[in-house]
């Protein structure tokens, strides 16, 4: 074993005494709790000298995984699950780290959710806090480890913890300390006070939870501060699920002393942002303070002390809670996602225009080898502006969005294609309308775009005051105007980079990193490839991917590929429940030599395959969305399977699939399928 160097570390850590654990939690102390080995994988090890599980070189190779199932838990309040772990790699670089990956598997869903996932080397135990939602659903947590590159390569799992509340609430009178983390500075850091513990420049106080010398609180004091604005931080553990409410906690300060206390929340970018301050009239004794918090995305909590010099006394904090329902000073949340978005299936949502001029029209085109629809369906409505062709230079259509609250952050996200423009350069762009200023700010603006591609745009924007976002089309001439189309406008909070933190949502695979879980029988030239940009073939596959217009879609090439031959694309194994699932997915079917595409159920133990959904010759030059819904209790795999039709112009394309437990929220419309050849393919529909 690779990791004795940790043994003493972990004595020191143990979650308090020899009081029983709640359940899902386990310290590993006379066995697993519960907790067992899945036997298609390799075991954890149990040591019992050191109380841990451990997976390593010793009987492992690089790629093997090793799986704990908990037992059947439930958790109707907010919960917290706290990992205790350690990863060791070869002191050389390694190019394939071990992983640590922690999953939850809701009652019913044929998916495991991913929670966190680490993979960073540590020469000491380290601490994972994940908040986890209440709900009625039965589960069982999975613990993974996957062993990475090297001689010396371990994953130790030392404790788990699973108790009723938040991991940013925190009475810190156990020694892992809730997660919170002092940012070392050589000068000023946060301690651990009480039990005993007395400091000879400052009177500390007894701990508010016990209010005896007993109990232990959080302190930082300036006796060592040499520099002017010396700063002592303590973080938070990160959240994993959004939440809003009253943060609430406990706080001692020496009055009239050179310092300064404050309370910032910070993303995953690292943007700060001040919430609470310090005021200076306040009691010596321990004084409450309560914060409006809102966390839609990952966020730490940071207490940071500034002292201006060696005379700054101290700073204690101790009881941190939270509570679903706001302060008393404050509203609750107000922003709502829903009414803030829109496809334009049914209507404009809460979108609207300008009274006068052509302005925006909503559309929808018949499936067409000319032209792509809608980026929703392929077969539904988005909206098309400059479609009546003007001779006046300065052309503009305005298209305003619902008012969103002020001082929040926004992440708004849409998708745009541009027909017939010479030059693209600000035919299209974002600007954000204060609605107690007549000035609008300009955000964003096309530069260059793939011609006829559906493409997707990412701003991250803040303003103090209550705004609207306003997509306006301009035409600079008679001789310059195209069509601009817009779809899919989708507004969320936080900062558009902090999703990319946030584990990919179970069954969903968008081939961007990779092709997720889904496997061949073979990998040659006529296999199923993953692709990015234009396919090599002229007249057949698709100029650019679903999910962003520039990203990442699987096709087979039918140039390397003979008449009637065939590519199979597998998903992973996936658990049968009871009643319905649901298959979602996009797939590309352009060229006049196209041939089929298949989608198979194959059960586990049975040799023969079920066809779901099948798809024959040229469908449209857009990306078409495919629903299926299909019953199946047993072990099963999904098969997407490309037939090479008569020609090269034959080239298949999927994307962005999604495979859930529980039935489609739509039903896909057979009488939509196309052979790519009617009269009227290219006709608008308004």
């Amino acid at each position: 074993m690779v990791l004795w160097g940790v043994l003493l570390a972990v004595q020191v850590l143990r979650f308090s005494g020899a009081v029983e654990l709640p359940a899902g939690s386990c310290a590993f102390e006379d066995g697993t709790c519960g907790y067992e080995s899945l036997f298609t994988y390799l075991p954890w090890i149990l040591n019992e000298e050191g109380h841990y599980i451990y997976m390593d070189t010793s009987f492992a190779t690089q790629g093997e995984k090793a799986v704990l199932l908990s037992p059947e838990l439930q958790a109707e309040e907010w919960s917290c699950i706290r990992l205790v772990y350690q990863i060791t790699t070869s002191s050389e670089t390694s190019s394939d780290p071990s992983r640590l990956n922690l999953y939850v598997r809701f009652e019913g869903e044929n998916f495991d959710r991913l929670l966190w996932s680490a993979k960073e080397p540590s020469d000491s135990w380290l601490i994972a806090s994940l908040d986890l939602r209440n709900s009625t659903k039965k589960f069982q947590i999975l613990v993974e480890g996957v062993l990475g590159l090297g001689t010396t390569a371990g994953i130790a799992v030392f404790e788990i913890k699973m108790t009723t509340g938040y991991c940013i609430e925190c009475d810190f009178e156990e020694n892992h300390l809730c997660g919170f983390m002092n940012r070392w500075n050589p000068n000023v850091n946060w301690f651990v006070g009480g039990g005993n513990i007395r400091n000879l420049h400052s009177v500390l106080p007894e701990d508010h939870t016990l209010k005896s010398e007993f109990g232990h609180f959080m302190y930082v004091d300036s006796v060592y501060v040499k520099h002017f604005q010396e700063v002592a931080q303590l973080v938070s553990p990160r959240t994993t699920a959004p939440m809003s409410g009253c943060l609430s906690f406990y706080y001692q300060l020496q009055q009239e002393n050179d310092n300064v206390f404050t309370l910032y929340t910070r993303d995953v970018t690292g943007l700060y942002e001040e919430i609470w301050k310090t005021k200076s009239t306040e009691s010596t004794d321990w004084n409450l303070a309560e914060v409006d918090f809102s966390a839609p995305y990952p966020m730490e909590v940071i207490f940071e002390v500034a002292f201006n010099g060696a005379k700054g006394g101290f700073v204690a904090l101790d009881d941190i809670s939270f509570s679903p329902v706001h302060c008393q000073s404050q509203t609750g949340f107000s922003f709502s996602a829903k009414e803030a978005s829109c496809n334009f299936e049914d209507d404009l949502c809460n979108f609207y225009q300008d009274k006068d001029g052509p302005g925006w029209n909503r559309v929808k085109l018949k499936p067409n080898v000319y032209r792509a629809g809608d980026h929703t369906t392929g077969l539904g409505y988005f909206l098309l502006a400059n479609t009546k062709f003007t001779s006046q230079p300065g052309y503009i259509g305005r298209l305003y969005g619902p008012s969103l609250p002020g001082n929040l952050q926004y992440c708004l996200r849409f998708y745009y294609a541009l027909h017939g423009f010479f030059k693209m350069s600000d035919t299209l762009a974002v600007y954000i309308f204060e609605e107690n200023h007549v000035v609008q700010e300009k955000i964003w603006s096309v530069l260059e775009s793939p011609r006829g591609v559906w493409t997707q745009a990412e701003i991250t924007f803040k303003k103090p005051m209550p705004c609207k976002v306003v997509f306006m089309s301009w035409c600079k001439s008679f001789w310059d105007c195209g069509l601009v189309a817009l779809d899919d406008i989708t507004v969320s909070l936080g900062n558009c980079r902090s999703t990319d933190s946030l584990p990919p949502p179970p069954g969903q695979c968008t081939f961007e990193q990779d092709e997720c879980s889904f496997t061949q029988e073979r990998r040659n030239r006529s296999s199923w490839h993953r692709k990015r940009g234009e396919t090599p073939t002229s007249y057949t596959g698709p100029k650019g991917d679903h999910t962003t217009g520039v990203g990442y879609y699987m096709y087979i090439e039918a140039s390397n590929m003979v008449y009637g031959q065939k590519a199979r694309l597998a998903s992973k194994s996936l658990r049968g429940v009871s009643g319905k699932h649901c298959l979602t997915f996009f797939y590309h079917m352009y060229g006049a030599g196209t041939g089929l595409l298949n989608v198979y159920l194959k059960m586990e133990g049975y040799s023969g395959e079920t066809l779901l959904w099948r798809r024959r010759g040229e469908q449209s030059i857009s990306w078409l969305r495919g629903l299926i819904e299909y019953n199946c209790e047993k072990q099963h795999q999904v098969i997407f399977e490309a037939i090479r039709g008569m020609s090269i112009r034959s080239d298949i394309a999927i994307d962005d699939v999604t495979l859930l437990a529980g039935p489609c929220t739509e039903i896909e419309d057979a009488a939509q399928q196309s052979s790519g050849f009617s009269e009227d393919l290219n006709e608008i529909e308004y």
